[in-house]
């Protein structure tokens, strides 16, 4: 096959992918349900989750490109709710939160998360959050001392850990989603660790996954990432603030992992490591773990 029929049957291909990913996406955003309510935030609408009735408050924030944090934290919200009252928080951008033009450092991100909280009347919590909510958490904690009893980290992102100084193809990726290339990646790398979530569910975290991917604040977020780990070089959590950190046991790509968290632990009066098996979401498959050691820790630190 001639350079010109292989460029034809690509274009066309193209051309199909992208017509298929439009209708789809407009079929799909009728079919997405929603949960939680919104709050105002700045110019934006903000969604949460509020469920539990215990009297002491635990905040979860999602790590980056998270398609739907309510939908993904499911078993352990579900859990956590036995005794807590627990507040999920989908920054913008996320699950069924608006998308917003502000750049998406780490301050803009502590701020809104803030004012959600704020909207809420929630002003003392543990915060609990999964991979890069770890960089926004030092930030959030030195911002709000007052408020944050301590922070519970799910395989969270510690600042100077290797590859975080990546420049991403953001123009490409965006391509990509325009092109409808996006939505056959998704479908083909969809997570197998969801075993403990319904097909419902795992339906329309698939959809939201299709609509917020690679959008312009995801996007926007993800460029930031290297300047947002280049300034928190030498950061740490208050030492006064209780820490308690769940880790993949084995990071095959980053040995150090480990250790990384060891010595975050150990920057603090009272951290606590505890190594998981499994991979980077430990939250989709050790949930009931996660909760329960929270509640053993969370008696003895006395938060």
């Amino acid at each position: 096959m001639g350079v010109t029929a292989v460029g034809a049957v690509l274009a066309v291909g193209l051309a199909t992918t992208t017509v298929v990913n439009v209708v789809a996406s407009e079929g799909e955003s009728h079919r997405l349900e929603s949960y939680g309510q919104k709050v105002s935030v700045d110019d934006g609408e903000m969604n949460v989750l509020v469920t539990g009735g215990g009297q002491e408050n635990v905040v979860l924030l999602p790590g980056f490109g998270t398609s739907s944090p309510v939908l993904d934290f499911g078993p352990l919200v579900k859990n956590l709710a036995a005794d807590h009252r627990v507040i999920v928080v989908e920054p913008f951008g996320y699950g069924l939160s608006d998308g917003t033009d502000k750049e998406r450092t780490t301050e803009n991100i502590v701020q809104e998360v803030h004012g959600a909280l704020e909207a809420l009347d929630v002003d003392r919590y543990t915060l609990m959050g999964h991979s890069i909510a770890g960089l926004y958490g030092i930030e959030y904690a030195t911002r709000y001392p007052e408020e944050v009893t301590a922070f519970v980290g799910i395989d969270t992102s510690v600042p100077g850990q290797p590859g975080m100084d990546t420049q991403f193809p953001i123009g490409l990726m965006s391509t990509a989603k325009n092109l409808g290339l996006l939505r056959i990646m998704n479908a083909a790398s969809a997570a197998s660790d969801l075993a403990d979530y319904t097909d419902h569910a795992r339906e329309q975290m698939q959809m939201l996954t299709n609509k917020n991917s690679l959008s312009p604040t995801y996007l926007n977020e993800m460029g930031h990432i290297k300047t947002n780990f280049e300034r928190a070089l030498g950061t740490g959590f208050p030492k006064d603030l209780p820490l308690l950190l769940f880790v993949v046991a084995e990071n095959k790509n980053t040995p150090e992992w480990l250790e990384l968290h060891h010595r975050q632990a150990a920057s603090v009066t009272n951290g606590t490591v505890v190594p998981l098996p499994g991979e980077h979401y430990l939250h989709h498959t050790h949930a009931g773990e996660i909760a329960d050691w929270f509640r053993e820790w969370e008696t003895a630190a006395g938060t």
